[in-house]
């Protein structure tokens, strides 16, 4: 399974969040288990993504495509800069990026 379809299913079985913006809330939280984080999101988020996940000791993978790549593979209509996923569900996702 690649990274792409690793992403779908996660997006369509598990318990993912979309947008830098919750992502950010529930790793303050520390809540998920891997964040995603497409290659040309804006500096400033990058970096409290990265500052959060290091302080909740969550991963971070930086999506080899754009913000606009990442919102197709998940099958979204829109640009999906980043995203945390909580519950895989089926996917294989942990595995593929661990």
């Amino acid at each position: 399974m690649d990274i792409d379809r690793g992403i779908r299913v996660a997006v369509d079985t598990g318990n993912v969040i979309l947008g830098s913006k919750k992502s950010i809330q529930n790793l303050k939280l520390g809540k998920g288990k891997i964040v995603i984080i497409a290659e040309n999101a804006p500096e400033d988020i990058k970096e409290d993504v990265e500052y959060y996940a290091k302080l909740s000791n969550i991963p971070v993978y930086v999506y080899k495509g754009s913000s606009v790549e990442l919102g197709s593979v998940c099958g979204k209509p829109f640009t999906v800069t980043t995203l945390l996923i909580q519950d895989p569900g089926d996917s294989t996702i942990l595995e593929i990026v661990g």
